[in-house]
């Protein structure tokens, strides 16, 4: 139950950095969602939805490598 857990809170974050990987393809290719008024924008609202994401599970991992570690000691 608790890898399902897991694999949810993982998934999330996952598909965020995968929109803000879309958002600034599609920014470099000139395709331009309407919501957003300048490329710019779309730009780096996708760069951030992306470190965002991207930061989540780089620290999912790193506490949960540290948690193992104390653990084995």
């Amino acid at each position: 139950m608790a890898r399902i857990i897991a694999f949810m809170l993982l998934l999330i974050p996952g598909v965020l950095s995968a929109i803000g990987i879309k958002l600034m393809r599609d920014t470099l290719f000139d395709e331009y969602v309407k919501i957003f008024i300048n490329p710019t924008i779309q730009f780096i609202i996708g760069f951030i939805i992306f470190v965002g994401g991207l930061a989540f599970i780089g620290g999912f991992i790193f506490h949960r490598d540290k948690k193992q570690q104390q653990k084995h000691k």
